[in-house]
Order: C-alpha cells, then structure tokens, then sequence
C-alpha cells in the first residue's frame, strides 16, 4: 500500500476571513485563499468561483491563489498543487509516483445543522467549526523540487502552466504536485479529522494513523501516513463508517 501525506489548505479566518462551509450532509465549499503575491498572468476572482459562502465585504474581487487546483473545480484544468514552504514541501518530497496526498481543511459548520428536523445531519459533524479531508491525489509522477522544475523544458512545464505558484511574476514553490486523473479530486463529502465535540480536539485519524500528536495546533501541521495507516484510513472512505475516525468498533 502506498505512504500518504496530509497538507493543509483553503480559508480559514485570517485568509479571506471566512472558512468553507460544512452542511449537514456532509457535503462542504473549497474556498481557497487570496492571492497574496502579483501574478504574471491574469487569476481568477472569488466571483469567478460562484461560491455560496458570504465573503467578507469586497473580497468577490480579489484574486485567488487556487492551489491546490482539482480538475473538476471551476478555473482549473489538472490536479496540481505547489507548495512554497520547506515544513510542507520536505514530506511531500519524499514521496513517490503512486503515493497519496490528501488535503484538508478547517469548515464551518452551516448554520441550521442542529436542527432536529434534518433528517440527513451527521452526528460527526463538528459545532461551530471543524477539520476535515476535502479531497486527494494520487500522484501521476515522483514530486518535482522547485530548483528541478526550473531547469525543465518549456513543454515540460506545460502540466502545470495554469497552477497558481506558476503565475506568480516569481516563481516561488519548492514542491510541485500532479495527481493522476483516475484517482484523484475534490470529495463529495468531507471526511472529519476533528472529534464530534470540539474542532481543536483530534480525532484518531490524526492521534493514532499519523505521524501528529494531535498536541496544539494540529490542524495546521502536515501528517505522514505509513502503508498500514494509508489503508486503514481507505478502510474508512470505502465504507463511509466514520465511526472509526473516533476509536468506534468496525
């Protein structure tokens, strides 16, 4: 079974000021983050998005720094994702073609969810905000260090002309990501990594399958998953029994 590693991503409340949100079935908005650099070529707004959520006031002009970019997401055409900052781009490093990345998010939850008369609400979902996987790569190739990607042909770049590190006026990733179309995307439904009481509070997805403590500031931390852990944590996907994410039996 193939390593995975787990990376943070999307709003959250210093950037734009406003997290995704979650619904009661599950199913939640990626919201990615503003652009916060100049771009060579032009990006998409958050009004190019058609997103649901209520943006801080003037934030549906700003420019987004759409990365990662899921295929099947609006302004994008691969699965790509660059990352700028040695902390998350040494474990991504090290993985190889056919390995996982997941990506996850902290949510809010939509407000109406503790409404009893919703028959589809999830028990797991957490009050006020929580985090959760929101999709996955599987990559397509071995990752490519930024000092590797320069030095590549103009033809070879072309995997990730639209990825949003690739705009920028300088090119900054140290990491670049290309996940393989069959399986990889945006989930439908969330998957949590939070307990059902608390968004602070891990569950065992985080404190027994990574390689994090689920100690302080978790959420923003990447994880390392080995092969056993990977397929426990499919285990979970396949069979939607989100139970196993709190320590329930199978």
């Amino acid at each position: 079974m193939p390593r995975a590693v787990a990376i943070n991503v999307a709003a959250n409340t210093n950037q734009p000021g406003v997290r995704g949100p979650i619904f009661s079935d599950g199913s939640f908005e990626y919201v990615p983050i503003p652009e916060s650099e100049p771009t060579k070529r032009e990006v998409p707004t958050y009004a190019d998005l058609d997103l649901s959520v209520e943006l801080p006031e003037g934030a549906k002009k700003l420019p987004v720094h759409l990365d990662p970019e899921f295929a099947e997401y609006p302004c994008c055409q691969r699965y790509t994702y660059g990352d700028p900052f040695g902390v998350k781009a040494q474990p991504l490093l090290e993985l190889d073609k056919g390995d996982y990345v997941f990506f996850y998010a902290t949510l809010s939850t939509a407000e109406g969810l503790e409404d009893e008369s919703v028959e589809s609400k999830h028990e797991w979902i957490t009050p006020d905000w929580g985090t959760y996987i929101i999709g996955q790569f599987r990559l397509a190739r071995e990752p490519i260090s930024g000092e590797k990607f320069s030095g590549l042909a103009d033809g070879e770049k072309e995997t990730f002309a639209n990825n949003a590190h690739v705009k920028r006026e300088k090119f900054d990733a140290e990491v670049l990501l290309e996940g393989s179309e069959g399986e990889s995307g945006l989930y439908e439904q969330a998957v949590p990594l939070s307990s059902s009481e608390a968004g602070v509070e891990a569950n065992r997805i985080v404190t027994e399958l990574s390689s994090d403590s689920g100690k302080g500031p978790w959420w923003r931390r990447p994880m390392r998953f080995d092969d056993a852990e990977t397929r426990e944590l499919f285990t979970v996907f396949e069979t939607q029994d989100f139970g196993r994410c709190f320590g329930d039996e199978p």
